[in-house]
This record gives C-alpha cells, structure tokens and sequence, in this order.
C-alpha cells in the first residue's frame, strides 16, 4: 500500500509541475500508472514473443525429431506468450487501483480485473487450442491413423473448449462460481441437446466411423440408394464431403454412414484385385457333342492349336463331351494365361440358370491393375475374346432378334 501511494504522489508532483491542478492530478495519477503497466506488460510479450519464438525456433531447428517442429510452431508459442500479458497486468495491479480504497478505486478495480480474467481465459483456450491442432497434426502422420476421419474428434475437442470457455466468461462477468451455472444449465439439458442435436449425433457417428475403421479420408465408397459415388475428401464433425466421379462435391451428414449401408471399394485396391463378373447367353440349339472330325478341325486351327493340347486331356477323361465343355475349359485355360488378370484370386468359367434368353454362361476373375481404365479394357477384351471364340466351336451367342433377322 505504501508502495502505491509513494507512485502516485510521484506521479501527482510529475502532473503538478506540468501545470495540472492537484485535483485533476489526484484523478488522474491512477490512470497514467496503469497506463504504464499496460506499456509494461506489452513490452515484455513483444520480448518473450521475439526472443523466445528464436530461441525455441534454432533448439527446434537442431534436432532431427519432426513432432517437436508441429508441437513448437510458431503459433503454438506465440499464444502462450499471449497469456503473459494478462499475468503481468494483474500482479501490477495494485500499483495503481486499491481494491480496498475508494469506491472509484473498488470499482475500476473490479471493472479491469474482471476485463483482465476474460482476457485470461480467451488466451488460455486459444492456447490450447493451437496445442490440440498440434497434437491432431501429429497423430494425422502416423502410419495407423494417416487418413482416418480425426478432424471430427479435434472438432469435438475444439466445442468443448469453447463450451467451458463460455461458461468461465459468464461465470467471471456475473460474480458466480462455475459450478453454480452448471448446475442451473442442468435444467436446459434438453433445450441444448434439441439445439446441437446434429453435432451430438455428428460426433457420435464420426466415434463409430473411425473407431470401426469404416472409412477414411481417401477412400472410394458408394451408396447408390443415395446416388453417392466417389472418393472421400474430408469427415468432420457434422459433414463428410465426397467428390464424385464428374468433380462435383456431395455432401452427406455422418449419421447415413451409420444408419444406411454403403460399400468401401478401398479394400479392393488393398488387396490388388478387381472383380470381373460378366456373362453371356448361348443358344442352346447350338450346343451338341463332338467327335472326331470336329476336334481335328479345331487341332487344324492354328489359333487354337495351343488350347488344345491342354484341354483335350481333360476333356476327353470324361467320356462323351459337348462343344460347350471344350469352349468352357478353352477360356478357363484363356484365363489361367493371361498376364493382367490376378492369378491369385478366383478365376473360372461357369453355367448359370438357364433362362428363355438362353443358357447363361459367366466368366468370373479378378484384374491384376486395379485402375479404372485398365480394368475396362481389360475386361472388354475378354468378352470380346469369348464372343469371338465361340463360333470356332460351334456355338452361337443369343441376341433378340431385330428386322436384320
């Protein structure tokens, strides 16, 4: 107390020799001196702004970790020197405002110290906020979570920061103690929950969509009841934003994720194989068995010499065959050599249910280069191949007839 009464009558002499009246010096002394703590406290921010950020920058800067460059960013550091400011201002206080002195004294006391705790907290959560994004920053490089849907969990973080400082902001503006407002927002649970409802729902879907490993930032997913087809770009707390095949961006909350099904191609390009699944119908008139004249006209067929010598074994085991089974095991064996289908997935050749289209037969394997160009022509030139194949051994490939016909 002595110590600010020394201040303000030096300052009051300092105003008096100026030319100030006593009575304006004594109302304004505090006023200055604050003033000066205000300059201060300033300057020893800017200082620990600019010599600590270098400091910390070349010790950084040394070593060969990566963590520590994302943990001590600039930004990280720059809002921790924030919060000095307010530390500084309020254990300078009592140099220049008594809170035990006059009512002017009681109440600019009161006014700035209050403005002081809110300024306090604001840097203390932003701070903690840059930590988060660091922290996220991080945990977004390793290998286990590189693409996981994480931004909606530093979303959550960042609502519960702003959540409690809202609280301490109210809390510190009308005198009473946090626990105290908690307690009379237990009543308004539900309006609140009403109110953020889709962010609740957001947040819990984007818990399950990351903690099942259900998608990732990425992946190619589809969901043809919604007309959703793309690769997704970004899941945050209450969006997940998908970039369709023509570049348009669809939109879709987390929550359909869950409730609705939707398939993942994403293993399939893990695994190094895409599906080819197609069929053709063959005539059933067309299909008898062979003889002798017709397997040497095939061994005369230069394209098929090949083909023959491994198939004719097996096809002759059985007894009696059908043009259909050597057609069959002639593109089973076209499947089984060829160089850009996955050899190790399933690869066959099989009868469906007959229909009044014809009998269907269905070429089943999976392509080596999982891309989409690839896979199209690739599986364009193996119907071609079939169609192509099955008149050399007597069949005919249904089609409804037209006026050509």
């Amino acid at each position: 107390m002595s110590n600010q009464t020394d201040i303000q009558e030096w300052v009051d002499g300092i105003l008096v020799n100026l030319g100030v009246s006593e009575q304006t010096a004594a109302s304004l002394d505090k006023w200055i001196i604050f003033g000066g703590i205000l300059i201060i406290a300033v300057a020893i921010t800017f200082i620990l702004r600019w010599g600590l950020v270098r400091v910390i920058r070349k010790i950084v800067s040394k070593t060969k970790a990566t963590w520590d460059d994302i943990i001590f960013d600039d930004r990280v550091l720059l809002r921790l020197c924030n919060i000095v400011t307010p530390i500084v201002i309020t254990m300078l206080m009592p140099v220049a405002f008594s809170a035990s002195g006059s009512d002017d004294d009681s109440v600019a006391y009161s006014l700035v110290m209050k403005v002081l705790d809110v300024y306090l907290i604001i840097s203390i959560l932003r701070f903690f906020n840059e930590v988060f994004k660091a922290f996220f920053a991080i945990a977004s490089r390793r290998p286990s979570w590189e693409g996981k849907p994480i931004k909606g969990l530093l979303q959550t973080c960042q609502v519960i920061l702003i959540c409690i400082g809202v609280i301490l902001v109210v809390a510190v503006l009308l005198g009473k103690s946090p626990a105290m407002l908690l307690t009379g927002l237990g009543a308004s649970a539900a309006v609140l929950m009403l109110i953020f409802q889709n962010s609740i729902l957001g947040l819990v879907a984007g818990v399950q969509l990351s903690a099942n490993n259900m998608l990732k930032v990425g992946d190619w997913i589809s969901m043809p009841k919604q007309g959703i087809d793309g690769v997704v770009e970004e899941v945050s707390l209450t969006t997940v934003k998908i970039r369709a095949w023509d570049n348009t961006l669809q939109t879709i909350p987390p929550t359909l994720l869950v409730n609705e099904p939707f398939d993942n191609w994403q293993p399939m390009f893990d695994r190094g194989g895409r599906r080819i699944k197609r069929s053709l119908n063959i005539d059933m008139n067309s299909i008898c068995f062979v003889n002798d004249d017709f397997v040497a006209k095939l061994k005369a067929d230069t394209q098929l010499a090949e083909i023959m010598k491994n198939i004719l074994p097996q096809t002759l085991e059985g007894g009696m065959v059908t043009n259909l089974d050597m057609f069959m095991r002639a593109v089973n064996c076209y499947l089984d050599k060829h160089q850009r289908i996955n050899h190790n997935m399933l690869a066959m050749v099989r009868q469906l249910q007959p229909t009044q289209w014809g009998l269907p037969i269905e070429v089943y394997c999976f392509s080596a280069n999982v891309n989409w160009v690839p896979y199209e022509w690739l599986q364009s030139e193996v119907i071609s191949y079939v169609v192509a194949l099955a008149p050399k051994f007597g069949l005919k490939i249904y089609q409804a007839p037209s006026k050509i016909d």
